[in-house]
């Protein structure tokens, strides 16, 4: 009975061709982008490396949307083979719906921004 556990606790930690799910390398190699893709966007907004800060922003957001995958590649080992494709989907189906938020969200404040009333200058300046 002990060895039919341990077969199916070994199975679970190896792929479908006898290859470890992770190695050493693989989360260095994760961390190191990890590093490098968190310290650039640190150093182009301490820095102020670029004069638009829109640009800076798309700059930052990009940066993070390439680490989201090095972190689903290197540490949460999401490709599309894992799971018979499963997996993916549901990656597609969750970045689908925070794109749809996203773009809804920035939509409403865009037109409510637009859609406030202006305030006279006179009382602007009581402003705290």
């Amino acid at each position: 009975m002990s060895d039919a556990h341990h077969d199916a606790h070994v199975a679970d930690h190896h792929d479908e061709d006898g290859g470890l799910h992770f190695s050493v390398k693989g989360y260095m190699t994760g961390f190191l982008l990890s590093v490098v893709l968190t310290a650039i966007p640190f150093w182009l907004v301490m820095g102020q490396v670029v004069s638009s800060s829109n640009l800076t922003g798309f700059v930052v957001l990009a940066f993070a949307a390439v680490q989201m995958v090095v972190h689903m590649i290197y540490f949460l080992h999401l490709d599309a083979k894992s799971q018979g494709g499963w997996n993916m989907l549901a990656l597609i189906f969750t970045a689908v719906l925070v794109v749809i938020m996203l773009a809804g969200s920035l939509w409403v404040m865009h037109h409510l921004n637009t859609n406030m009333m202006p305030m006279a200058p006179h009382e602007m300046r009581v402003q705290p």
